[in-house]
């Protein structure tokens, strides 16, 4: 435990216990609900009154012939959001507009988007957070560092912010030897506590170490948080080889915060029923999935005001349980997600692939490719793009992904020097450009 983290900790919970304790409530009451799962009385009256306060304050809502049930709702996914924006944004927080926060997403696979919070729902993005870390044993104020490709005047975050919140900026827009080498170093140097981090972030490290190993005796690192695409579990498996540590899976987005976590000792995300009403729709349509069925990850949030987002259709897709336990109270997993619709890939039978399958199958030519990714360009038709490395073979590789694709697929490979990583920091392995499949995703 480190002194910067005792003293933020203490700080937090002096300023919070003079406001009343509010945050710190509200910490424990996310937190319990995440792990007991929700009443559905909660639930209904939740969504009662988001749906209720739209219809009143909203000018796009408010126009709709009929809005008293969630199904009367229009499902909306980023592009349609935008193009209502401004009948969207309440009336009661309009003349606030300048003062709401902003939640922004990077639009490095799609469209930016920015959403405004009021102070309410800022409170539960924080203790979200908060909630996810604590329940996978994070302390308030450990020494975090986030890898992403940070870009100057684009997201980077203050020196005040980064000093506040025990936060360092690790640039992976380079994830070369000689910049996992520097980061490695860093790491050590900089005592932290907490790497957060996407999974092909995870994998490039976790990779290095296990190449090049290090003396990790020194660093003070406690906790691997995963955000982004789905963490492969030969990546987990390897962080825990060489730093003893199995890292966190989560979910969720910059507009809404956390929408589902890991718990210790699980694979599955744990939905997080206290925030949000989360459904699963057909592909094709906005009707319900059934019960295990893959889907349209469709996300309603409880608690912004300024900005309310109903039937959010998130882009990614996945297939959820959901049960009631002996006190009649509500649970929901994501048992796996496959990640965005415009990187869902189909073999050739018309069998959607999880992104695991293209992640594992990387990992399994560790130096022979330094990087790939699979876009699909027609029902039985995908590319191969390569960034080859040491004793590679080209038919070895082709051989592979037709194990997942189908020993019918047509593959046809280009090569480049490197493959761009995102602004976001995520690596795209796959991408699916097929006319029926892109149509189908609707938007």
């Amino acid at each position: 435990m480190q002194f910067g983290e005792i003293v933020r900790r203490s700080a937090f919970n002096a300023l919070d216990a003079v406001r009343g304790g509010k945050l710190n409530k509200l910490l424990e009451v996310n937190k319990r609900e995440i792990v007991e799962g929700v009443t559905e009385e909660y639930a209904e009256r939740r969504l009662s009154l988001i749906l209720d306060y739209a219809a009143r304050e909203c000018p796009f809502y408010r126009g709709l012939k009929k809005s008293k049930e969630l199904k009367d709702f229009p499902v909306q996914n980023k592009s349609d959001f935008i193009s209502h924006y401004e009948t969207v944004l309440s009336d009661e927080f309009r003349p606030w507009r300048e003062q709401m926060t902003k939640l922004s997403t990077s639009g490095s696979t799609g469209t930016p988007f920015t959403v405004l919070a009021d102070p309410e729902k800022m409170n539960h993005v924080f203790m979200n957070f908060m909630s996810v870390m604590e329940l996978n044993g994070f302390r308030l104020g450990m020494k975090r560092a986030e890898f992403r490709a940070w870009i100057k005047g684009k997201n980077t975050i203050t020196g005040w912010h980064s000093f506040k919140n025990n936060l360092k900026m690790y640039d992976i827009s380079n994830m070369g030897d000689a910049a996992l080498k520097d980061i490695c170093s860093r790491i050590e140097k900089d005592g932290i506590q907490v790497l957060v981090m996407y999974s092909s972030a995870l994998t490039a490290l976790t990779q290095y170490l296990k190449r090049e190993p290090a003396d990790t005796s020194k660093w003070q690192v406690e906790m691997i948080f995963t955000m982004g695409e789905a963490c492969p579990a030969a990546t987990r498996a390897l962080a825990q080889e060489v730093l003893g540590i199995t890292p966190v899976l989560s979910y969720g987005n910059n507009e809404n915060g956390f929408i589902a976590v890991s718990l210790p000792g699980e694979e599955d995300y744990t939905v997080d029923l206290y925030n949000y009403f989360v459904e699963i729709l057909k592909m094709d349509s906005d009707e319900p999935a059934a019960e295990g069925e893959l889907g349209r990850i469709v996300v309603t949030d409880y608690y912004n005001k300024a900005f309310p987002m109903i039937r959010y259709d998130t882009g990614d897709t996945g297939k959820m349980k959901t049960w009631k336990d002996a006190r009649r109270r509500s649970h929901a997993k994501l048992t796996e997600i496959y990640g965005r619709r415009g990187s869902l890939l189909y073999n050739t039978k018309g069998e959607p692939l999880s992104i695991h399958v293209f992640m594992n199958t990387l990992l399994n030519f560790e130096g022979k490719v330094l990087q790939a990714k699979c876009v699909q360009t027609d029902l039985k038709k995908y590319t191969l793009t390569i960034n080859p490395g040491k004793d590679f073979h080209e038919e070895e590789v082709v051989a592979a992904y037709k194990k997942y694709l189908g020993e019918d697929a047509e593959v046809s490979v280009d090569y480049a020097d490197e493959l761009p990583i995102q602004q976001s920091g995520k690596t795209m392995v796959c991408e699916n450009r097929c006319e029926k499949y892109v149509g189908q995703a609707g938007g």
